[in-house]
């Protein structure tokens, strides 16, 4: 089942401390933003990609697009402040398709099985996303001190690919723009118009590349997979 993917690729990545996009970071001397990219390349089920860009960097990702092939990029928008911008700005540039999906530029290790579900589920319901279940006890706090030990049978930790019908999703981020509500996700954003979000069971390697210590296990997961 086709469907197009939106990659909010302006983030400052700060947290990694590197002093520049951590999408320009090497993982085994590819950068983590061809990684990603790759993936959606090589599925016949995807017909296009939109990268949300800093205009600074628009140039060098154009090159980094030539230098590896990747040939499905239909546009490179301005992405704004906040992700839900960017995402947002690449969807008014788009033409209408069936499902989008919208994923973390640095969560390079999706699998093509993972995403075909989502795209499947979203085509069914209308909406879904990825996660994998809560292996750690979880607790609440308040102040520093636990309120209460919660049960992490109904606990997911929710990852991306997150999965649309266009004007579902179209719909919810022209009504979180209107009235100026911003969403930890996509899948926020659709909630608040009361519409069912379905998960999909992803796996763990399926991290995003956040803190130095992530790119020690990206290294390793690639190995891995050789």
């Amino acid at each position: 089942m086709r469907y197009e993917v939106v990659l909010p690729a302006a983030g400052s990545g700060k947290r990694m401390g590197a002093g520049q996009n951590k999408l320009f970071l090497k993982l085994l001397e590819k950068p983590i933003l061809i990684h990603t990219l790759e993936v959606f390349e090589q599925d016949t089920n995807c017909t296009g990609i939109w990268l949300a860009v800093r205009p600074e960097e628009r140039p060098l990702i154009e090159e980094m697009l030539t230098q590896y092939g990747i040939t499905k990029v239909k546009g490179l928008p301005a992405g704004g402040e906040e992700r839900q911008h960017s995402v947002h700005s690449c969807m008014k540039e788009m033409e209408q398709v069936d499902i989008v999906l919208v994923h973390d530029a640095a969560r390079p290790f999706i699998t093509h099985d993972i995403i075909a579900n989502l795209v499947q589920s979203a085509h069914d319901h209308g909406a879904a996303i990825a996660g994998v279940r809560a292996k750690d006890t979880m607790k609440k706090v308040r102040d520093g001190i636990i309120e209460e030990t919660v049960d992490r049978e109904s606990l997911w930790m929710i990852q991306t690919p997150q999965a649309f019908r266009f004007k579902l999703i179209y719909e919810a981020e022209d009504v979180a723009e209107k009235v100026g509500f911003l969403g930890t996700d996509e899948a926020m954003l659709v909630e608040r118009l009361g519409h069912a979000v379905h998960i999909v069971e992803s796996s763990y390697e399926n991290v995003k590349m956040t803190t130095k210590e992530d790119l020690v296990f990206g290294e390793a997961i690639l190995r891995q997979r050789g």
